[in-house]
């Protein structure tokens, strides 16, 4: 799955920045690299890029502010590198709309299998928005419609944009429907392992999925308090 995928790299490292370079081509991608947050964000701006490596403390324009620009013009994937550790700051980079959070140092090995984890569920599929190619694999409830092999959302008739992640708590949610899924079992669908008690990774996805799903009038993500999230009719009004 490798072979030609490109990877923008946005970090002032020099020296990171070239054996990170070095060790993906042994892995079949092409690095491009920008060494500032205003480079860096001009290259995410132009697209062509399969998922984006983002430093957050970037000299002129730091991370999250880069984040927040390229999310108004694209749902490429973006994996967030940071030495602050502190959890005001994961939930910065999701809230700003990261696909995966990884704190300095790391190890090149997990980086990579982080890369890949977020490659599959982009799926990188190249279907012209709302083109015929999207019907593949659809799955509907309501008036929300999920496309398996696009990686598309309708709602209400329109196509949405949403990241890979949130595409695969909402598939999850919506062939679950009527049935609770507990964070647990979100949490193996998309990282491979148990959530935390102190985890608000899949809360802050959700959140951005319900905005998102706001003009739909059927059906909507419920929190079922203790046990999970539920994919269900709206309660409609009694007369």
């Amino acid at each position: 799955m490798d072979a030609r995928r490109t990877l923008l790299l946005i970090d002032d490292d020099r020296e990171l920045s070239a054996l990170m370079a070095d060790f993906f081509a042994q892995h079949g991608f092409k690095i491009v690299s920008a060494l500032d947050g205003r480079d860096g964000l001009a290259l995410g701006l132009q697209g062509g890029h399969d998922l984006i490596i983002l430093d957050v403390m970037m000299p002129v324009i730091d991370g999250f502010e880069v984040l927040r620009q390229i999310r108004k013009r694209s749902e490429v994937p973006v994996i967030m590198l940071t030495a602050r550790t502190a959890q005001p700051d994961r939930i910065t980079g999701l809230n700003t709309g990261a696909d995966d959070y990884l704190p300095k140092p790391f190890a090149p090995d997990e980086l990579l299998a982080r890369i890949r984890a977020v490659l599959r569920r982009s799926g990188k599929a190249n279907f012209a928005e709302g083109s015929e190619g999207s019907e593949g694999g659809a799955v509907a409830c309501g008036d929300v419609v999920v496309y398996g092999v696009s990686r598309q959302v309708k709602v209400a008739g329109e196509f949405v944009a949403v990241t890979s992640i949130e595409f695969d708590i909402l598939e999850c949610l919506i062939r679950a429907a009527g049935r609770v899924v507990s964070r647990d079992a979100l949490a193996a669908v998309l990282y491979q392992r148990q959530s935390t008690p102190y985890e608000r990774a899949i809360d802050v996805h959700v959140s951005h999925l319900r905005k998102k799903l706001e003009r739909a009038e059927e059906a909507a993500i419920h929190t079922m308090r203790g046990a999970g999230y539920m994919f269900a009719p709206k309660p409609r009004a009694v007369a």
